[in-house]
């Protein structure tokens, strides 16, 4: 049976999705703007920021990659901005808070359970010896492990993000003047990603939590949390209280029907959970790898490279642990005790 689709509202930014340029930036509402921040080199070409004006408070949500074509664009109407709020550790999405702090003096805050992780360690090499071991435990072939690895740059630029000056709680409002933004802990496609419920401008910042189109990347890390497909299976119940406000999320454009939306992302996840299985039971697969490589992709396994693609092992990672907690018998390897240990 299908589901009744979302009702978009973003009708700009959509347009600008499908034509591949940079959406404008809009007011949305009194005192809320969305502002498009460039993501260079990824297919998501941008992430959307949000401004909102307060009583003598400026919040800024997501503030995008760190590159000067951001701050050009983020730059608009921040000389007051007084706070910036990161729905989740990710480059895309903290990138530029370190630089618009220290122009504008604005705290940063993120949720009370979103922490470094591989880049907390002060031994890089440890770090990335580890990350090539479990990429090897989950079969990766060694001819691309350098290509799927996390490299020394990367773990430079991750330890370089803004640590946070707050810490949101769930429930929690987020200090501000004026504004009237709540907490909601939503984690999965990060351990500690938050979105932000506006009921006096019946707005939902969703960050990457739900997405309208694409389904969020639930991603299994080791050290990390131990199910996380569970884990966004619980928040978005916690999210789908409603139905007519309307979601901003970080990537593609705005919409309504947050309801709709989640019962579409947990259909998708639970038919991704019954192919796992049925690659099992067809192929005999044997790693994470074997199985991730007999599974459908949107342009094709062959089409994945570096990041993609150890993004699409380490999601059918997540499958694997998420299906043995329901009770399937597994026999691929997908942890160890001392990696688990890092937690």
């Amino acid at each position: 049976m299908s589901l009744p689709s979302i009702t978009f509202t973003g009708h700009a930014q959509k347009e600008a999705w499908q034509n591949k340029v940079l959406p404008p930036v809009e007011q949305i509402c009194e005192d809320v703007w969305s502002v498009p921040v460039p993501f260079p080199g990824s297919p998501m070409r941008y992430t959307v920021s949000y401004l909102l004006v307060g009583d003598g408070d400026v919040v800024l949500i997501d503030p995008g990659w760190d590159s000067d074509a951001g701050l050009r664009l983020a730059g608009l109407g921040l000389s007051d901005l007084t706070g910036i709020v990161v729905t989740h550790y990710h480059s895309d999405h903290l990138g530029m808070a370190a630089r618009l702090r220290a122009a504008s003096g604005a705290w940063v805050a993120l949720g009370d359970l979103e922490v470094r992780r591989l880049s907390a360690c002060e031994d890089l090499d440890l770090v990335l010896h580890n990350d090539r071991e479990k990429m090897t435990l989950w079969g990766v072939p060694a001819g691309r492990l350098s290509e799927v690895a996390m490299d020394k740059p990367t773990l430079v630029h991750l330890q370089d993000l803004a640590d946070p000056d707050l810490r949101l709680t769930d429930g929690s409002l987020v200090p501000g003047r004026g504004l009237d933004l709540k907490v909601v802990t939503t984690p999965g496609h990060s351990p500690g990603h938050i979105c932000m419920v506006d009921e006096t401008h019946s707005l939902i910042f969703s960050g990457d939590h739900v997405l309208p189109r694409i389904s969020p990347q639930i991603a299994l890390e080791l050290p990390g949390p131990p199910n996380p497909l569970a884990d966004y299976y619980d928040s978005l119940d916690l999210i789908a209280f409603e139905d007519e406000m309307e979601v901003c999320p970080a990537h593609e454009y705005r919409f309504s029907g947050m309801q709709r939306r989640v019962a579409e992302l947990v259909k998708h996840n639970r038919e991704r959970s019954a192919e796992v299985l049925r690659v099992l039971d067809r192929h005999r697969a044997e790693t994470v790898w074997d199985i991730a490589r007999h599974l459908t992709w949107s342009r094709g396994w062959d089409s994945l490279q570096a990041v993609s693609l150890r993004l699409a092992v380490s999601e059918t990672a997540s499958h694997v642990v998420y299906l043995r907690s329901q009770g399937h018998e597994i026999n691929v390897p997908v942890t160890e005790p001392r990696l688990g240990a890092l937690r």
